[in-house]
């Protein structure tokens, strides 16, 4: 078992032990350079939170500090609140033990502090007295991002074994007059849509039970305003976070009668009780987090950096511009098709071709959704000449290549559904529900983990030139059960995502330079779990322009641009029916990791010219969409306006877009857009890409960073659809 592994806090050298002190608390300060996570020890040796926030400059002046709670109501802010003692409310951790009562009181042990250049981990050894239950919280607090990454170890150090009823990652409190809760909900070609609500007493739950495409509907993650009655981008305290997990995943936001909020994140404990033999751990997934006193903007920023320095796999590298074959062939191609595709990928300046789902399966071929899945062989009579030939044919024209592949899944009509049915999810005496006319595979099987490793590995096998993989998965888990499992199935949901992590860790070792994208139906996958091991995500199958404004404005508040695969298709809109110019697509897909998804030989000539200009100018910028930092400057959710910038890390450079939703009267005129990230004193020459005449003004012209950055940048923006890049530069 993945989680299971060697639990060193007892054992550490450097550990040290606190003295309690009468009247005074023994501080544990958990820093980054601008905030700070304060923990204490109480002369009870119980470990809770003081603050959370802004960085103190002498922790130790908490070491007095009073929170004048009252022990009779509760136990307080614990940092890791368990279910037994003083404390009543929402628990992180629920034990039940082999005699069957379930009271656990942990109270502080040792700790030690170890510096390994820009993070700084804090380990904190926590026992229960009386069951001898151990917990390990580790903090890695990453110092110039601003972010704390946590998460506990579970030791059962008792006789027998226990029941881990809640085994949540972290306890994050925190303290305010008012809460405003920012999250995500969504579903298929409409994921991660923002939803906000003023937080009450009680709690609030966001949690999935999906077991795959976890995320299609919520998301694992979050921003809370401090005192504000919504999200502010610029201004107040915001504190966001998001859970590194896969699987079914549970937030809970509780608000107590003292209004002190107590956030919980972790896998949801839904049918899945984890036991827990003599001298075995289990391991939490991370709970990532980050406080801003600069609104949302500077949280999204603090994210992005972690997650391109340590958060997503090879995070900041430049992906390749591609032509996915999905939208302009479908399961309808032959050879001949993917030749002429790749000439006219080639032809516009795009990296790289994308064959998608149809390419494989004979006695089943795929050339529908309902047969194939599960016989990754190539369908010789669709491709006689094989993968090789259309690889090396795209490698001859200067592209690289990609496959797709979805591995977790079986076709009933497969030969692998009829050789295996047991592995397949089921459970026994119940009907095995089909969706998209697929089964899943169980991941928990280790057999069936190294039948997923071999697909991958045998489709890399399939040619020399493979560069990019799209892993997919298209549809949830229903009838959960594992005839692997036996009568552990309590075991699946949780040994379900580590089968799949386990799949990824050998494929990075055998690959680890092949760029994999997470595609699972479009947002289905979306997290920091799975980009641990994935270059990108898939952020979701409508690929129409107006609704990508909205769904890549809320993906981008947690998760950065470097990770999102925005592609321009054809219209009217394969998902939606709208109709919108070229340009506002390829605009709206500049702003992520650009590719296209349509058939080129369908394409105008003066479309074609226009495509040609737009590849071209943003591969000269797009290393700021990869590595730079975003400033939203107008979301679609509160107005008829879409506007962002990314800012190169030097202030140097930066590149601006801008989109209007709605039709505006001719009474508006120029909107101003207030620009951000920019240094007041240095000068910027500002050029409106791909167009022959400019929406504003002071394009082609030097301009003060302090003038942009107050009014000064107002283009005309006035029918639906219309839109705008500009490329700032300064000497």
């Amino acid at each position: 078992m993945k989680y299971l592994k060697c639990f060193g806090l007892a054992l550490l050298a450097l550990a040290l032990a606190i003295p309690a002190t009468a009247g005074r608390r023994a501080i544990i300060p958990v820093e980054t350079e601008h905030t700070a996570l304060i923990l204490a020890v109480r002369n009870n040796r119980v470990l809770e939170t003081l603050h959370f926030g802004a960085r103190i400059a002498d922790p130790k002046a908490f070491e007095g500090f009073v929170t004048g709670l009252s022990e009779d109501n509760g136990s307080g802010p614990m940092a890791y609140p368990t279910t037994g003692g003083r404390y009543i409310g929402e628990p992180a951790l629920h034990v039940k033990y082999p005699d069957g009562y379930h009271n656990t009181e942990l109270v502080y042990d040792s700790h030690q502090v170890q510096v390994n250049g820009n993070i700084v981990t804090t380990k904190i050894l926590l026992k229960d007295p009386v069951t001898r239950l151990q917990v390990g919280l580790i903090y890695d607090a990453y110092q110039k991002e601003d972010v704390i990454c946590a998460h506990a170890e579970i030791r059962n150090v008792g006789a027998g074994p226990v029941q881990l009823l809640n085994y949540a990652s972290g306890s994050l409190y925190l303290e305010a007059d008012r809460y405003y809760l920012t999250h995500f909900h969504g579903g298929w070609a409409d994921e991660m849509q923002m939803d906000g609500e003023l937080l009450t007493h009680d709690t609030k739950v966001i949690e999935s039970r999906r077991g795959t495409q976890v995320t299609q509907c919520n998301n694992p993650s979050f921003l809370v305003s401090l005192n504000a009655d919504r999200l502010q981008e610029n201004v107040g305290e915001v504190v966001a976070g998001a859970l590194a997990w896969s699987g079914n995943f549970r937030l809970s936001f509780e608000m107590d009668e003292s209004n002190r909020l107590n956030v919980l994140a972790g896998i949801n404990s839904f049918a899945s009780t984890y036991e827990l033999d003599h001298g075995q751990i289990f391991a939490t997934p991370e709970f990532i987090y980050t406080y801003s006193d600069r609104g949302a903007g500077q949280a999204s920023r603090n994210l992005h950096a972690w997650a391109r320095n340590y958060g997503v796999y090879g995070g900041g590298q430049v992906n390749p511009t591609l032509l996915n074959s999905w939208e302009g062939a479908y399961f309808n191609f032959t050879t001949e098709t993917l030749l002429r595709m790749i000439d006219d990928a080639a032809g516009m300046g795009l990296e790289m071709f994308v064959l998608d789902d149809g390419w494989f399966a004979k006695d089943y071929p795929r050339n529908g959704d309902d047969a194939g899945l599960g016989d990754w062989e190539v369908n010789t009579a669709k491709l006689p000449e094989g993968i090789d030939y259309v690889a090396s044919y795209a490698h001859g024209k200067g592209l690289k290549f990609g496959i797709w592949i979805e591995p977790e899944m079986v076709n009933p009509q497969s030969n692998l559904a009829h050789t295996h049915p047991e592995w397949v999810v089921q459970s026994p005496g119940r009907e095995t529900y089909q969706s998209r006319n697929q089964w899943v595979l169980d991941l928990s099987n280790p057999a069936v983990q190294d039948f997923v490793f071999g697909i991958f590995d045998n489709t890399m096998k399939l040619s020399g030139n493979i560069d990019y993989i799209k892993w997919d998965c298209n549809r949830v888990v229903s009838n959960f059960g594992s005839t692997y499992l036996g009568s552990e199935q309590d075991r699946f949901f949780v040994e379900y995502t580590q089968g799949i992590y386990n799949v990824m860790r050998r494929l990075r070792e055998k690959y680890p330079d092949t760029i994999v994208q997470c595609c699972s139906s479009g947002g289905g996958r979306v997290d920091y779990g799975a980009l641990k091991y994935f270059n990108e995500i898939w952020t979701s199958d409508n690929t129409d322009a107006f609704t990508r404004a909205y769904i890549q404005y809320a993906t981008n508040l947690i998760y950065p641009a470097c990770v999102m695969a925005s592609h321009v298709s054809a219209v009217p809109n394969h998902q939606t029916g709208n109709v919108t110019p070229l340009k506002f697509r390829f605009d709206m897909a500049c702003s992520g990791r650009l590719g296209m998804e349509l058939q080129p030989r369908n394409l105008t000539e003066r479309e074609r010219a226009l495509a040609d200009r737009c590849i071209r100018s943003y591969k000269e910028y797009r290393d700021l969409v990869f590595t730079g930092d975003v400033y939203r400057l107008a979301s679609p959710y509160e107005g008829d306006y879409y506007a962002l910038m990314y800012v190169s890390q030097d202030r140097r450079r930066a590149v601006v877009y801008t989109y209007c939703l709605k039709y505006q009267n001719r009474a508006v005129g120029a909107h101003p857009f207030r620009l951000d990230g920019l240094d007041p004193a240095r000068r910027y020459r500002v050029t409106e890409l791909n167009v022959d005449r400019s929406c504003w003004w002071g394009s082609g012209y030097e301009h003060a960073g302090d003038f942009l950055m107050n009014g000064g940048f107002n283009p005309v923006l006035l029918k639906t659809f219309d839109s705008a890049v500009f490329y700032l530069e300064s000497d």
